[in-house]
């Protein structure tokens, strides 16, 4: 296969953890014969500096113009004032819009090998294996209307939470899919009890479930997912959000394998077409030291390998390679436990690259 990449390393540690999946997937093109041809292009808090604009026309060409893109991570101190006009999470927003990506999988698993790795007891995570399935393009985050309505009274703001029927269904019917190549089972999280946009979700989904009767359905208030994440995760199959549910609930699911440096995610449009990346942020703190977890985004290439590339056998190379570091006892800083020795991003690369053999 020939398949064009377009890369976004994007902020902080961003470059780092981009170039180890790089380092892989060129031993996969090596090992498995296909050649893979990367573009680099601005996002970020780099492009506001170098473009005054967080994700340029340009960077969006290059996107539809690849077969999947790779992204790093966005943002840091430098641009987070919240009254600057122009800021890096703009472009994420603007990518996701663009490119129609409008559902995120995040899958959560336990590695057998890190389950001590969580502040969570063993015997609660240890058989947790869910995926979540984010609304990508709705809700909260881009309803209209929005934005700063001062007053007679002071300072006001305004955000609208706006769903249509479509948006929803789309969605769920992605969770559906999911679930039927899993365990069969589907939770739904709304806040019905108080939104209106939460009552129209739940009345689609619903619709939505008679069309698999296969797959075990179920309603729960965001409220009480977010305390069954911790209480029981293991119950959890596929676990069908809206934005901002989804948003706060997969950051919180991700600490259940003791970092957030392991989990990789996938950002679909319709079709094959995805943007991949971990689901950590920029880790300004350690950007440029050669600590950073390359794990997740490593994981997020064999996500892009199975999903946008039909490349199965290649993505099942990649976990189990990255199962075999982590059994053979390669920990970043982020995963080491007390008394064990931390290695590089670099070497935690290499490792991945020599177990594929």
């Amino acid at each position: 296969m020939q398949a064009k990449i377009t890369l976004l390393p994007g902020d902080g540690i961003g470059p780092e953890v981009v170039a180890e999946a790089v380092k892989v997937l060129n031993a996969i093109g090596e090992k498995f014969g296909h050649t893979f041809e990367y573009t680099e292009m601005l996002a970020g808090g780099i492009a506001i500096d170098e473009t005054g604009n967080p994700m340029p026309d340009e960077t969006i060409s290059a996107c539809k113009a690849a077969d999947a893109v790779l992204l790093g991570a966005v943002g840091g101190p430098k641009w987070s004032d919240p009254s600057a006009k122009v800021r890096p999470e703009q472009g994420l927003l603007k990518i996701r819009k663009e490119l129609g990506l409008f559902a995120n999988i995040r899958p959560v698993k336990i590695h057998s090998a890190l389950a001590d790795a969580s502040t969570l007891k063993r015997e609660v995570i240890e058989n947790v294996d869910m995926v979540i399935v984010r609304e990508l393009t709705g809700g909260l985050y881009f309803g209209e209307p929005q934005g700063r309505q001062d007053n007679a009274q002071g300072r006001a703001a305004l955000d609208t939470m706006y769903y249509t029927e479509a948006e929803i269904g789309r969605l769920m019917r992605v969770s559906f899919d999911v679930a039927r190549q899993r365990r069969k089972k589907v939770t739904s999280v709304d806040k019905a009890n108080v939104l209106a946009s939460s009552r129209l979700w739940r009345e689609v989904a619903h619709e939505v479930a008679a069309e698999y009767p296969d797959v075990e359905y179920e309603d729960v208030l965001v409220d009480a997912c977010s305390m069954y994440f911790v209480r029981r995760p293991s119950d959890f199959d596929v676990v069908a959000s809206g934005n901002m549910f989804g948003d706060i609930l997969s950051d919180e699911a991700s600490m259940l394998t003791g970092s957030m440096g392991m989990l990789p995610s996938a950002s679909l449009a319709e079709g094959k077409f995805g943007l991949y990346e971990p689901i950590h942020g920029s880790a300004p703190d350690i950007a440029g030291q050669g600590i950073a977890n390359p794990l997740a985004t490593i994981l997020s290439v064999a996500m892009m390998l199975r999903t946008s590339l039909g490349l199965n056998a290649e993505a099942d190379a990649i976990e189990k390679a990255v199962e075999s570091v982590l059994d053979a006892g390669n920990r970043t800083p982020d995963i080491a436990e007390s008394g064990v020795e931390a290695i590089s991003t670099s070497a935690m690369g290499d490792a991945v690259v020599e177990a594929l053999g």
